[in-house]
């Protein structure tokens, strides 16, 4: 069932004010996101007809974005690549850890990260 409202809704109503009130605050790559999907599975991004061949009855269906961040493309693939990491999990309980690194070996950290 699709949601009532999705995040395209939020952006085309909104985005609009928001882009101005934010004007040279916001990087070229959020407005190309926020773009794509305001515009996703609109007929500004075209589409194909599906017709059923049995009663005749015709669909359009427009194209995605395939934007990684648009909710509405990713959405599943996120779904799907969570329950993946959920599944390598050891049954035990994990927690936080947060130290700072004297700065003699920072940049030795800093270059090993993998």
């Amino acid at each position: 069932m699709p949601a009532a409202i999705e995040l395209a809704d939020v952006f085309r109503a909104a985005g609009p004010a928001y882009r101005a009130e934010q004007a040279g605050h916001l990087s070229l790559d959020t407005l190309k996101v926020m773009a794509a999907i305001e515009r996703c599975r609109t007929a500004s991004l075209g589409g194909h007809v599906e017709g059923c061949d049995a009663c005749g009855h015709l669909r359009v269906a427009y194209n995605s974005c395939r934007n990684r961040h648009c909710p509405r493309c990713q959405g599943a693939a996120a779904r799907d690549w969570l329950a993946a990491r959920e599944a390598d999990l050891l049954p035990v309980g994990y927690f936080h850890v947060v130290f700072t690194l004297p700065a003699e070996i920072a940049a030795i950290a800093f270059h090993n990260k993998a």
